[in-house]
């Protein structure tokens, strides 16, 4: 009989051994029996612990420095003489005699043209030469009516004659008068419209005068702040040129533009040497009543859900709180904020990245964020 193939009987041994293992029942615990663990592997939390632990974003906080800082009320304006005036020809005539010049300073009263007017000044003669005819035969007709010779009738007619007579010369005198421009104030001459010996007549500009002391900055104020703005408030200008100059506020017009709702005021600033050109761009900076408030860098300022201007504050039991602030200064060092709470933490960090009512993690701002430079995002702390 021949021998079974090698391959024929280790089937068979696979096979016995396979029965065997399966009648013991050992192998339901494979795969399904938990791992043996040491007490030094961490342990895994569940779900729902891991859910109540909150995860806390960091926020950086300060606490305010109050200063007392005048209101400041900035608006656009531009500056215009104190008084400006075309002067004009009272009278027809030929240009005789220009007394002024462009940019030449004169005085009230002074003469700055005349017309020639021979004619006139030969009518002023006449009259002079008529008055005083007239005088000398009033005063004779009085004495004879004093001696009874002529009749009193004879003196009403005389007196009557000599008014006449004066004013025939008053009004030749007017004449006379109206050939020559005067100067009705002090200032500037800006233009000169006429040359010598031109026709001008009647009512014919001849020069634009100015006074530029003081100089006048013209602005319009809105109605929010016109409360804060009296007669004989002090400011400051800025003109076109980055010069400051300061001045006071003299008028404040008691009536808005019907346009803007804005309320025209003016400021005198002192000018004695003409130095404040007219027509130039000007900042209006009036200085109002001096108020509690903080200076903070401007990134420090941040918006409600309703877009109320304002500061995120952290509150005593590390919720986040909004105040509404009020816009005293923008200085190049950072705003001026007044309506901070006196216990106030001001958030400085972060808080364009939390909302009301949430808890946050605060720690102390540096020098850095105090100074208003940039700071990165800050991430949650568990």
């Amino acid at each position: 009989m021949a021998m079974p193939r090698f391959h024929t009987v280790a089937a068979f041994v696979v096979l016995a051994v396979s029965a065997a293992w399966v009648l013991t029942g050992e192998f339901s615990s494979i795969g399904s029996a938990a791992p043996e663990t040491s007490g030094n592997e961490p342990k895994v939390e569940q779900p729902a612990a891991a859910e109540a632990q909150k995860l806390l974003r960091t926020v950086a906080v300060m606490e305010p420095n109050f200063i007392q800082h005048n209101r400041i009320i900035r608006i656009s304006g531009v500056t215009a003489p104190d008084k400006r005036t075309t002067l004009a020809t009272r009278s027809a005539g030929i240009l005789g005699e220009l007394k002024a010049e462009k940019g030449d300073t004169v005085q009230a009263g002074d003469v700055i043209l005349v017309l020639d007017g021979a004619e006139k000044q030969s009518m002023v003669e006449t009259a002079k030469a008529l008055l005083d005819q007239r005088q000398k035969e009033a005063e004779n007709i009085e004495r004879l009516v004093k001696t009874g010779i002529v009749p009193t009738t004879q003196s009403d007619g005389a007196r009557s004659a000599l008014a006449s007579a004066r004013s025939q010369l008053e009004a030749a005198q007017a004449d006379i008068d109206r050939l020559t421009v005067v100067a009705p104030f002090s200032g500037v001459i800006d233009q000169v419209l006429v040359e010598e010996g031109a026709w001008l007549p009647s009512g014919e500009a001849i020069a634009v005068l100015l006074q530029l002391d003081p100089v006048v900055a013209l602005g319009e104020v809105s109605e929010r702040e016109i409360a804060h703005v009296t007669v004989g408030r002090d400011a400051d200008v800025r003109l076109i040129s980055g010069e400051i100059v300061s001045g006071t506020v003299r008028h404040v017009s008691l009536e808005a533009t019907s346009g803007t709702r804005t309320f025209p005021i003016e400021i005198a600033i002192a000018n004695p040497d003409n130095k404040v050109p007219a027509g130039m761009t000007a900042e209006i900076m009036i200085k109002s009543e001096a108020v509690r408030a903080v200076k903070l860098p401007r990134s420090v300022v941040t918006l409600d859900a309703a877009g109320n201007l304002g500061l995120r504050i952290l509150k005593a039991d590390n919720t986040v709180g909004f105040v509404p602030i009020d816009l005293i200064d923008d200085s190049p060092e950072g705003l001026i904020l007044s309506g901070v709470p006196e216990d106030a933490k001001i958030i400085v960090a972060g808080q364009d990245l939390v909302s009301d009512g949430e808890t946050v993690n605060a720690v102390p701002a540096n020098a850095d964020l105090m100074a208003g430079a940039s700071v990165d995002v800050m991430e949650p702390s568990r």
